[in-house]
């Protein structure tokens, strides 16, 4: 008996890979988390059955929602992630000369599930600079400030994360992030989630001076073109030479990919441009 796991990534589109074994499952106050391991992507962690990783391409979206912005501000010492309580995101950022990194992750249950089946995920959890607060993270934004740089590491857009893409956090990120802070966030498919993305687009350049979407190209993800939306106070993202950053040791991020990676496919230039 063959066992799957499918998405629906749309209203008629489904992505489905096939289960070796389910590793673990459990309704969490918030939703429903499940591991699986698979014969291809390696382990998957769902929430609400919707794929939030595979060990198979996660690095693409970690290092991309990471580097981008820690390059363009250049001298980060202070990261907020608000999400990305499976660890890769803090992982990324602990590999610059950061001072500290403040995680905040709504459901401590997706740290504790990280920590058991994606240990290359979480070690950043043990670093000594990086603090983990499973509060929410609209609130934390309010009260906690003198950040140089903000990632929103969000699930999709519904249930506990609905918050997080809305003008009014933008405004309390904004506040949050020093003069020459910088933010970014996942912003979705422009395939499957186009008026979803030229909304975020929409929202943060009316907070912040810069605004810029970048793409990366990530398997597992609706449409598989992925976004992030970054707002900068003074830092214009275009300008920052590529060619001068350095070198980490990444599989999909580089000065090259950090180049291009604002250049957008006319489709999603005429999409934001409206």
């Amino acid at each position: 008996m063959e066992l799957w796991f499918s998405e629906y990534q749309s209203k008629n589109v489904r992505f489905s890979v096939r289960i070796k074994d389910m590793l673990y499952s459990k309704k969490t106050p918030y939703q429903f988390l499940c591991v699986f391991d698979t014969e291809d992507m390696g382990r998957i962690m769902t929430l609400d059955d919707v794929v939030q990783l595979t060990t198979k391409d996660e690095f693409v979206y970690h290092e991309m929602i990471s580097h981008v912005p820690l390059f363009t501000h250049r001298s980060p010492e202070r990261v907020l992630v608000i999400g990305g309580g499976d660890g890769g995101t803090v992982r990324e950022i602990l590999k610059h000369p950061v001072k500290e990194v403040h995680l905040v992750e709504i459901d401590e249950q997706v740290i504790e599930a990280s920590k058991k089946f994606f240990p290359s995920l979480s070690s950043g959890f043990s670093d000594p600079r990086t603090s983990v607060f499973c509060e929410d993270g609209i609130e934390f934004v309010k009260k906690n400030k003198g950040y140089d740089v903000i990632i929103i590491d969000s699930t999709d857009p519904l249930g506990p994360a609905v918050g997080l893409f809305s003008r009014e956090f933008y405004r309390d990120v904004f506040y949050a992030l020093n003069d020459d802070g910088i933010m970014v966030a996942q912003t979705e498919s422009p395939f499957f989630y186009g008026e979803f993305l030229k909304r975020v687009y929409s929202d943060i350049s009316s907070v912040f001076k810069f605004t810029n979407v970048y793409t990366a190209v990530i398997p597992t993800y609706p449409g598989a073109l992925w976004t992030f939306t970054m707002g900068s106070k003074s830092i214009d993202p275009i300008s920052v030479n590529s060619m001068k950053l350095p070198e980490f040791d990444t599989k999909y991020y580089s000065p090259d990919i950090h180049k291009n990676c604002f250049v957008l496919p006319p489709f999603v230039q005429k999409m934001i441009s409206k």
